[in-house]
């Protein structure tokens, strides 16, 4: 029988693992932690950018519902890159145009107010939304990347057990430790990324939720000034 023979403990550290694993597992390995560094730039910009939105968006409507002037309103935040803004703003200038002539249609009016915010809450939502591909990209990708570099190394011990002809633990150990190592990488990508981006989407949910009512009670607004006028 084999004997077993002991591994050197810095071979079988991380930086160990990587430096003696084979050049296809390496660029695995190097790939799944470039994912894993993007993936969380993404996942603290995106948290800093829903939050702030948010708030932004809600002490929007609170000073919109109070303003007593819509024009005046208007021309403060014509500016801004609020999204709640560009919905409002969107609102406004349909107004102007379909109520720039002497005569009014109303039913046209309305339905197309209700166009104009429509388009402009589903346009503010892509852009919103626009990085979370990647990270549903990197949540269900990672996963088979480190597989494919478990594969890999299992192969390269079976190799070094050929080589060797020696199925000693110090011969068989490395491969398989750089396998599973490429397997942990893999899942370290996979699993923040899948996380954030449920979360993330729960979140631009409740945005497009909130952009959704003030678009309706923008229009009810507008609706109710068709009516007043004559």
């Amino acid at each position: 029988m084999d004997a077993i023979v002991n591994t050197d403990p810095a071979s079988m550290s991380m930086i160990g693992l990587f430096l003696h694993a084979n050049i296809v597992v390496k660029i695995v390995m190097v790939g799944l932690l470039l994912a894993s560094v993007w993936t969380w730039a993404i996942i603290v910009s995106f948290a800093m950018k829903i939050g702030g939105t948010r708030r932004r968006t809600e002490t929007f409507e609170r000073d919109f519902w109070k303003a007593e002037d819509i024009d005046a309103f208007y021309r403060t935040h014509s500016n801004s890159d609020l999204p709640v803004a560009k919905v409002f703003g969107a609102g406004v200038s349909e107004w102007r145009r379909s109520t720039v002539g002497g005569s009014v249609d109303r039913d046209g009016t309305r339905e197309r107010l209700a166009t104009a915010m429509g388009a402009s809450v589903a346009h503010e939502i892509d852009k919103m939304s626009d990085r979370l591909n990647i990270l549903a990209t990197v949540g269900s990708v990672a996963p088979f990347v480190g597989l494919f570099g478990t594969v890999i190394g299992i192969m390269d011990s079976f190799t070094r057990i050929a080589s060797a002809q020696n199925t000693s633990l110090a011969v068989v150990a490395p491969g398989i430790a750089e396998a599973l190592f490429a397997t942990a990488i893999g899942l370290f990508a996979a699993i923040p990324a899948v996380i954030a981006y449920n979360r993330f989407s729960h979140g631009i949910n409740k945005i497009e939720a909130a952009l959704n009512r003030f678009a309706d009670g923008f229009h009810a607004t507008l609706s109710r000034q068709l009516e007043s006028e004559r």
